[in-house]
């Protein structure tokens, strides 16, 4: 998920109830909730492609998610005794307790992963034990309903707390709805993998069911053609690369890449990312692949890779 939506989960967490454990809390848990996003550093020595195979890795495995809290501990700490010893300490802070500080560093920590499997880019949740790629094609990456509900309550929350009431209810009342919100959204993707959305015979070789933006009661079905073409329900023409204004645009037959891989690195991070691989025509002939998630071929930059020494061989549109 994005930014936004992680630092508004730490701090609706926080005013349930948690920011009162210790003090620096709203610091432990917003910024833990948006730790495991270090990993986009990788921006600064990685090229093109590379950073998808990075990515959702490592940041967010069982060991990181065990130490980048307890780094953050330290900080906050370090940064409470900082201050008291510079007389700069604000008095209405509540004492600082290092074990509460790691165990809401966690929790916001915790929450990062658990969030972005919710879509469909995917996640590896086990790395560095296993690259397995998890996905749970739920919740669209940026939700502005799941915006409106957290900055709503987080605002609402501080209001009452600012008049002298008690916040809490508040806050706990947009926890249970967003876990409602998100139970009825796997609810939707279960029945529309289940029952494969509107498409009938011949069923498709693969499928995705692809949580939309503002309409969150809708899935884009994309789909594997026993041809090996990829369709969507929800895209120009309803098929990749045949829907497409350019008539140069056309869906190839996937070639072997396996001995290719081992000498282009960017091949080989899109290829180890990849949830729906597809080349596509170029104008020049040649190859340019694709995942059908992110398809556009107007941005070829992030979610592709050219291979201009293949060519293409097209595969039949009817």
């Amino acid at each position: 998920m994005d930014n936004l939506t992680h630092s508004f989960v730490g701090a609706v967490l926080g005013q349930a109830g948690l920011k009162r454990t210790t003090g620096l809390a709203m610091p432990a848990l917003i910024i833990g909730a948006n730790l495991p996003d270090v990993d986009a550093a990788c921006f600064f020595w990685l090229e093109g492609t590379e950073h998808l195979a990075f990515r959702r890795g490592i940041t967010h495995g069982p060991p990181a998610l065990v130490l980048l809290p307890l780094i953050l501990a330290g900080i906050l700490w370090a940064f409470d005794r900082w201050q008291t010893r510079r007389g700069t300490r604000p008095e209405a802070r509540l004492p600082v307790r290092f074990g509460w500080l790691y165990g809401l560093a966690f929790i916001g920590c915790l929450s990062h992963p658990a969030l972005d499997w919710l879509n469909v880019y995917g996640i590896r949740l086990l790395e560095p034990f296993s690259s397995q790629w998890f996905y749970g094609d739920t919740l669209f990456i940026i939700d502005p309903w799941l915006w409106a509900l957290l900055i709503g309550s987080v605002g609402w929350s501080w209001w009452r707390e600012k008049l002298g009431g008690d916040q809490r209810p508040i806050a706990r009342g947009a926890i249970a709805v967003m876990l409602a919100y998100i139970g009825v959204n796997g609810a939707i993707t279960w029945l529309d993998n289940a029952t494969r959305g509107t498409m009938t015979e011949p069923y498709p070789r693969a499928y995705i069911a692809a949580p939309l933006p503002l309409t969150f009661w809708r899935r884009e079905q994309i789909a594997q053609l026993e041809d090996g073409r990829w369709i969507s329900s929800d895209w120009k023409g309803s098929d990749f690369g045949y829907g497409y204004a350019n008539s140069d645009q056309r869906q190839c037959r996937l070639p072997d890449l396996t001995e290719a891989r081992r000498t282009n690195s960017q091949l080989d991070a899109f290829l180890f990312w990849s949830r729906a691989p597809f080349a596509s025509r170029a104008a020049d002939g040649s190859v340019i692949l694709y995942d059908a998630r992110f398809y556009d071929p107007r941005a070829r930059d992030r979610f592709s890779v050219a291979l201009p020494d293949v060519e293409c061989v097209e595969l039949s549109a009817g």
